[in-house]
């Protein structure tokens, strides 16, 4: 398996990796997939590693720290 590390990714190729991670989520929910991209754009764009991204969601989710709403299946900022 290549790396996902943004030292070793091009742009185009994490928007790939984000796009095939999510899925086809559209089939069950309209516009699920809007929040989930926009929650990994930090990584598409460069800036913060898809790993603490998710470590961040996920110690947002267990502690109760105030995150992004959850609105009915995408996130808003």
């Amino acid at each position: 398996m290549k790396s996902i590390l943004i030292k070793d990714t091009t742009r185009e190729e994490r928007e790939q990796i984000v796009a095939e991670s999510i899925g086809n989520v559209n089939g069950s929910c309209d516009g699920c997939s809007a929040g989930l991209v926009e929650m990994y754009q930090a990584y598409i764009d460069g800036k913060k590693e898809i790993k603490d991204i998710n470590m961040e969601f996920r110690a947002g989710y267990v502690s109760g720290i105030e995150g992004p709403e959850k609105t009915e299946c995408g996130y808003v900022k």
